[in-house]
């Protein structure tokens, strides 16, 4: 049978083939033009050297087949080869060479399987490596237009990355992303929530309505805008705004966050609201924050402009049909912006709900998604995994993780710093689950190589032509001292937008490796729930449920769930001794979070930045700083749900003046109040360790005692 089955096989596929296409039905569709599809012989140089050279070209010639060969096998049918039909030439022996084989044991079936499984793969991995050399050759020819990345990695996460890198090409995985492929996944509901994927052009093509909308609101002559929101709504605008601020003649931003009521007051007496533009900002209309915020402007509007006018100072940017949009609707608002249901809250800075406030302020939207776009291309399914910037930036995120290195340190150039925020609750909402994650770490002071773990990854996010000495020689120190760097050159600030798509796909890429959903946020409702619990117990009695500290000093009292109590109170001597025992309880591989529920502003930052580089130089932990309730739409999913690594310090204070909620019985101050708790709660509930610090009214006097008592309690 040796050199007989490969012809047999396509003397009998002939046979087949002519069948079909001498049937009447056949005919019937010739007559009207159809034209017949060709058999093709592929590749058919002969490889055994115990065969004719031109074995498999005399004996598959044929009327309507194609015969593909090398240059040297058709040179040598041009010297010496036989020119016959030889197609149809004794078809019985053919027929009992495929007997004869079938008797023997060996499955044709099986063969050709394996064949068509072995040709495809192969086919698949040249059409790879003619992509990898498109997307190489683009990136050359786009040069500065396209953000730069290059890393540096210990060589075991370099093997494993590389490992994840050719999984990734061999599986298809990319294309299965773009296709939405949820067994990417946990096969659950992921496949709903990749518009994303395609927003930039959905709003490239709107953009002349966003620029309709851009020049009614410079006519306005809006001095202000205000936008009311949460997480996903808020703190992209804010990166926008902080990063390429407002356009001649536009409002500047403010992004309201918080319901501390100093904060909040301190906004409102920053504003003329007669020359405010307040955007309320909530993809399902329902979250409390946003609404509270809006009843205390839109009281404040109605009271300084009357009803009709109060409403021309105000947009909303939501879902199709949420309560926010019928409120909008009802009291008659300048404009209701909509989202796209398939794109969730951190991933929708490219769509109306970053779009709307950047066009507000001036930015120019058109030219900043067209440099988005740039990143969402070299992004694409066609991108092999290795010339795919955003699977490779996710390779290295989620093997990192996965081999222990999950305290991802953002440090950026300062004309962009305010990325590392966004990134905060899009890496950290998106991963934290499941008692795995990666934790975010943005801000926290440059230190010394000794003072970092074997838990770091660096992400150094440069904007050219914005050099710092400082962050320089740093990242090269920690390059030195075999710390994994990962570098992000930004060329422009209005290329800005590539990184927003570069770290959404690197996201979702790192969620897949890690095993997880990166599109739900489970453990932020269980914090929400006890929130309303709490304010509904307000709602009714006039008052939360009281709560007795473990301990009181110097105006400062403490508190802790039972079992966190039970640890420290045998300690519980000194306030410095208290924290002492809390932080013994860092342990290498852990973090430090300072949860604090006071107001957002230059000093109390200066003050709780002071506080985690002692603790961080000290104990060689990874430290976060997050202001509540900002963080509980950010981090606040990771802390909650992620790995077991976090030793949470929380500190609250009483407001030296509260500030009323429309409509409410309760304040902002009790909201915050009951913000703390439920996240004490869940907190607790989750098995952390943490402990509670409450404030006296001079909250910076507060603070003073409270920086003591900790560097005490790390120098003892």
């Amino acid at each position: 049978l040796h050199g007989k089955i490969a012809i047999a096989n396509a003397k009998l596929a002939y046979q087949m083939y002519q069948r079909i296409f001498r049937d009447e039905r056949w005919q019937r569709l010739a007559q009207h033009g159809a034209q017949t599809q060709r058999l093709l012989w592929a590749s058919t140089g002969t490889k055994n050297k115990a065969y004719s050279d031109v074995l498999y070209i005399e004996e598959l010639i044929g009327p309507d087949t194609v015969n593909t060969m090398p240059p040297a096998t058709m040179d040598a049918f041009r010297d010496h080869g036989r020119l016959r039909p030889s197609l149809e030439d004794d078809v019985p022996a053919a027929e009992a060479a495929m007997t004869a084989l079938a008797e023997a044991g060996i499955s044709i079936d099986e063969i050709t399987a394996r064949l068509v499984e072995d040709g495809v793969r192969l086919f698949a991995e040249a059409a790879d490596q003619l992509y990898a050399a498109v997307q190489k050759k683009r990136r050359t020819v786009l040069g500065g237009k396209l953000n730069a990345m290059t890393y540096k990695l210990p060589q075991d996460l370099n093997d494993a990355v590389k490992n994840t890198l050719e999984d990734w090409r061999k599986e298809g995985k990319a294309r299965r992303l773009w296709a939405g492929d949820a067994s990417l996944w946990t096969k659950t509901d992921e496949a709903r929530w990749l518009g994303w994927l395609n927003v930039v052009d959905a709003e490239l093509k709107d953009a002349g309505r966003l620029e309709s909308f851009a020049a009614e609101i410079k006519r306005a002559g809006f001095t202000d805008a205000v936008l009311l929101g949460m997480g996903g709504s808020s703190l992209g605008p804010e990166v926008l705004a902080q990063t390429l601020g407002a356009g001649a003649g536009f409002p500047r931003l403010h992004v309201l966050d918080s319901t501390d009521p100093d904060q909040i007051r301190h906004l409102d007496s920053s504003i003329d609201i007669a020359r405010t533009l307040f955007i309320v900002s909530s993809k399902s209309g329902s979250t409390l924050e946003p609404n509270i915020f809006k009843q205390y402007f839109w009281e404040r509007a109605k009271s300084s402009l009357g009803e009709a006018l109060a409403a021309q100072h105000f947009i909303a940017i939501t879902d199709a049909g949420s309560s926010l949009e019928k409120l909008a609707q009802t009291e008659k608002f300048r404009a209701v912006c909509h989202g796209v249901p398939s794109i969730g809250g951190r991933y929708s800075v490219l769509s109306d709900f970053g779009m709307v406030p950047a066009a507000a302020t001036g930015i120019a939207v058109r030219p900043f998604l067209q440099h988005a776009a740039e990143m969402a291309r070299s992004c694409a399914a066609s991108a092999p995994p290795v010339e795919n910037p955003g699977v490779i930036l996710g390779a290295i995120l989620g093997t990192a993780a996965r081999l222990g290195r999950d305290k991802l340190t953002v440090i950026a150039s300062p004309g962009i710093a305010s990325l590392g925020a966004w990134l905060e609750q899009l890496l950290a909402e998106s991963t934290g689950k499941l008692g795995r994650g990666i934790i975010p770490v943005d801000a926290e002071p440059i230190g010394a190589p000794a003072v970092y773990g074997k838990d770091r990854l660096f992400a150094y996010l440069r904007l050219a032509g914005d050099p710092d000495s400082e962050h320089e020689q740093a990242i090269a120190a920690l390059e030195a001292a075999g710390q994994p760097v990962v570098r992000i050159t930004v060329s422009d600030k209005m290329q800005l937008g590539q990184e927003f798509f570069r770290w959404e796909m690197a996201t979702v890429v790192a969620g897949a490796i890690l095993g997880i959903n990166p599109f739900d946020q489970p453990d932020v409702e269980a914090q929400k729930i006890k929130t309303r619990e709490l304010t509904a117990v307000y709602e009714k009695s006039g008052e939360l449920p009281s709560e007795e500290p473990f301990f009181t000093t110097d105006g400062i009292a403490l508190y802790a769930d039972p079992e966190n109590a039970a640890a420290l109170k045998p300690q519980a001597t000194s306030l410095a001794a208290v924290l002492k025992a809390h932080f013994a309880r860092v342990h290498a591989g852990d973090y430090v979070a300072l949860l604090a529920y006071i107001e957002r502003n230059a000093a109390h930052t200066e003050a709780l930045q002071r506080l985690r580089r002692m603790i961080r130089d000290r104990t060689r932990a990874a430290t976060c700083v997050g202001f509540g309730p900002r963080f509980l739409h950010s981090t606040g999913q990771a802390y909650k749900g992620g790995p077991n690594t976090g030793v949470f310090l929380q500190i609250t204070a009483d407001a030296a003046e509260d500030l009323p909620v429309p409509g409410q019985r309760y304040s902002f101050g009790i909201v915050k109040a009951a913000q703390a708790r439920g996240d004490l709660g869940v907190l607790a509930e989750r098995g952390r360790r943490l402990l509670r610090v409450h404030l006296p009214a001079n909250i910076e006097g507060g603070l003073k005692i409270l920086t003591k008592a900790i560097e005490h309690a790390l120098q003892s």
